[in-house]
């Protein structure tokens, strides 16, 4: 077993792209935190998914305590001053319940790029970008005014208010290249571990020791996130349209995003995750919410 993991109580999150409607997407949220669940995050993409940041103050709004999140913004979409000061806005506007989730870009995100007139540059250059921008929205979320001259970006006396009701809120970062979970090492609260669907434990432990070793002392307040890709032997639609006939076996696989079984065994999974790997925020698409409601209504805040 790995030492000095982080162990902080579990927490449940939902990931939802779309509705129907303005009141069906109020009723999602009001539905996902009855069940237990701590966030309702929203991808960020030009087609086929809600605009992340109204969404979000629709979802709080709707709700009482639900915390709400990005997972994850796009970086190159928006300038970093702009994007804090929305993040600012949602936080203010949420009383403080904003959980800011960032990230380099999809790999296949060349089409949403082209829509926007920007290149799909390589990811080397694409996680520089990220790491100034980061320089930028982190002190600005803190109430600082920031002056900054990269390569990518420029800042000049910039500030916003009304500054976040939290200073700053928790920033998430995803990632599963090495070079990008050392920069989520360094300067997050939270790291959501993208892996794939048929990730094994070995996998994810090299991912956790490459974030330990840049991490050092604050290794063990960072929380580690993962999103399941099947639960009690379900799968999302796109998922079992993807893999086909492999589908089956992923639902019944041993891999890290996999929970399978009855409720006890899939709590006990979940139990066994975080003393191995210090997993304890677990993210599961709307179509999976059901299915992991009953280890929501055992598991979160344990």
């Amino acid at each position: 077993m790995m030492s000095n993991l982080p162990m902080h109580a579990f927490r449940f999150g939902v990931v939802a792209a779309q509705a129907r409607s303005g009141d069906d997407w109020a009723e999602k949220a009001r539905h996902v935190e009855r069940l237990g669940f701590a966030t309702l995050v929203v991808p960020d993409g030009l087609r086929y998914t809600l605009a992340p940041m109204p969404a979000l103050v629709a979802a709080a709004a709707a709700t009482q305590s639900l915390r709400v999140g990005t997972y994850v913004i796009a970086n190159d979409y928006r300038h970093p001053v702009m994007l804090a000061k929305e993040a600012a806005t949602v936080d203010w506007l949420s009383g403080g319940r904003l959980e800011l989730g960032i990230g380099a870009g999809r790999p296949d995100a060349a089409t949403d790029n082209a829509m926007l007139g920007l290149p799909f540059d390589s990811g080397r250059v694409r996680l520089e970008r990220l790491a100034e921008s980061l320089a930028i929205v982190k002190p600005l979320l803190s109430g600082q005014t920031v002056d900054f001259t990269g390569r990518h970006y420029r800042a000049t006396g910039a500030a916003i208010s009304p500054a976040p009701a939290q200073l700053p809120p928790p920033l998430l970062i995803a990632g599963g290249q090495r070079r990008m979970l050392e920069l989520a090492a360094h300067g997050a609260d939270i790291i959501a571990l993208g892996i794939e669907p048929g990730a094994s434990v070995d996998e994810v432990v090299e991912r956790v020791e490459w974030i330990r070793a840049a991490a050092g002392s604050r290794f063990a307040q960072l929380e580690l996130n993962i999103n399941l890709m099947a639960v009690g032997g379900r799968l999302p639609r796109y998922l079992q349209h993807t893999l086909g006939a492999a589908a089956e076996q992923l639902a019944k696989a041993d891999a890290v995003p996999v929970l399978k079984g009855s409720v006890d065994q899939m709590c006990d999974r979940l139990e066994w995750l975080r003393r191995t790997l210090g997993i304890s925020y677990v993210m599961v698409g709307e179509e999976l919410v059901d299915a992991l409601a009953p280890v929501v209504e055992r598991l979160a805040g344990a």
